[in-house]
């Protein structure tokens, strides 16, 4: 019985894994018939809430799950973790107007060493040597992975910038949401996480509102995104780290960098070559090594 738990937690974690690595192309194909940043966003996010909503409804009031209601103590922390969910979207899609999916998804997944960096500044302890020969492989492996040895490569360093403040928000919402209100249950959890980054996606577009909003991208794109990036993905992620455990759900969960390569080189005709190849590796094998157990079968 523990084993089938173990094996469903897998398979739900690397679903919602592999749903988020979808994300970026479907952005990029709609960015590609004009669409914008704010408008891709407040789609996503406003679809996404209004889902979450549905569900958690269906849940209490039609099934009449009785679930605990979160403790006053806990509200502020988890709206605070929310809005990194808004930033991280926010930030992602910025940097995928200057470059590749591909390049994108790895700076996002450089979340690796931030989250060790996080951990030892707030613990106050120097990470252990594994850790640390896993940080030094991401980095080695995102030299290869991005190309920047290349000689003749041009990477706009806008998108890199927006790309790594991705992932030091998604690094804020890994730490904090695995330690903010652990007793809530997904749908409940995720949808008042979502309400506080929606806050910030309506904040963004007001900023950058020119007159002009082309509301057909609910209708086109709105639903697909929504689904891939704001309510799949935490469901399938909440349910299942609990029966794959950490270590083995973030193993997993790296799922998202190669189904990301994937498909924009399928979907958006992006190049990746064998060294680049090596480098998302390399970054999967830190990844491994960082999370797995070698004094356990």
């Amino acid at each position: 019985m523990e084993r089938r738990n173990i094996l469903k937690g897998v398979v739900l974690v690397g679903l919602g894994a592999s749903s988020y690595g979808m994300l970026a192309t479907f952005v990029k194909l709609a960015y590609n018939e004009g669409y914008t940043t704010d408008e891709v966003t407040f789609a996503q996010l406003s679809l996404g809430v209004l889902g979450m909503l549905l569900i958690t409804l269906f849940q209490t009031k039609i099934r009449k799950i009785e679930t605990p209601n979160i403790q006053k103590k806990d509200l502020p922390k988890l709206l605070l973790v929310g809005t990194s969910l808004g930033f991280t979207s926010l930030f992602y899609y910025l940097s995928v107007v200057y470059i590749n999916v591909s390049v994108a998804i790895v700076l996002l997944m450089q979340t690796v060493w931030m989250s060790v960096l996080l951990e030892s500044f707030l613990s106050k302890k120097i990470p252990s040597l594994r850790k640390i020969i896993s940080v030094i492989i991401v980095l080695f492996g995102t030299l290869l992975a991005t190309n920047l040895i290349g000689s003749d490569v041009k990477l706009d360093w806008i998108g890199i910038f927006w790309g790594l403040m991705a992932a030091a928000s998604f690094t804020t919402t890994m730490y904090a949401s695995n330690r903010v209100a652990t007793y809530l249950p997904p749908y409940k959890k995720s949808l008042i996480m979502l309400l506080s980054g929606f806050v910030i996606i309506i904040c963004f577009v007001i900023y950058s509102y020119d007159g002009n909003f082309n509301f057909s991208i609910f209708l086109k794109w709105g639903l697909i995104l929504s689904l891939f990036g704001t309510i799949i993905p935490p469901l399938l992620l909440n349910a299942g780290f609990p029966k794959a455990g950490l270590g083995l759900g973030s193993i997993v969960s790296s799922l998202e960098l190669p189904v990301s390569v994937l498909m924009a080189y399928f979907l958006l005709n992006e190049s990746v070559t064998l060294v680049q190849w090596i480098g998302i590796i390399l970054i999967l094998t830190a990844i491994v090594v960082m999370n797995i157990n070698f004094s356990k079968k």
